[in-house]
């Protein structure tokens, strides 16, 4: 599989946007998911990248996170903004990592972002919990490059 459109079906890409909206529910975090075909340079790097091109540094407690996916290699990198990693130890992000490795080695692409997404929200949720006053900060849509 090269091609990002064919990494989703369109009811997988409602699944993941519906399962960033239910993790949101619980945190005031940010979670986006972005795919490309390739990346050139180490995911994490374009990770860091794309969270800034996407304008993800720019939410009031600094506390999004990007789920970057290139679909030709199936690498991934999760980056959190600076607002997470001041609070977290540095191997926060490796249970979801975990879970997401597991399910893309069998080819369950939505199942990996759904059950990534998930973990992330429960992580997030410990640090920042929903508020009442809280809005969503950033689009839940999956962004394409």
């Amino acid at each position: 599989m090269s091609k990002v459109e064919d990494f989703l079906t369109k009811a997988e890409e409602a699944e993941v946007v519906e399962a960033i909206r239910l993790a949101e529910k619980n945190t005031s975090g940010e979670i986006r998911v972005h795919l490309e075909k390739e990346t050139s340079i180490a995911p994490i790097e374009r990770a860091v990248e794309v969270f800034h091109e996407l304008g993800m540094d720019t939410t009031q407690l600094r506390n999004g996170v990007i789920i970057y996916v290139a679909v030709k290699s199936r690498k991934f990198a999760i980056y959190g903004d600076q607002g997470i990693n001041d609070k977290v130890e540095d191997d926060f992000w490796d249970c979801t990592k975990d879970i997401m490795v597991n399910h893309f080695k069998t080819g369950n692409n939505v199942q990996a972002l759904v059950e990534g997404i998930h973990n992330a929200g429960e992580q997030l949720k410990k640090y920042f919990p929903f508020e009442d006053d809280d809005t969503d900060e950033l689009s839940n849509e999956i962004s394409k490059g």
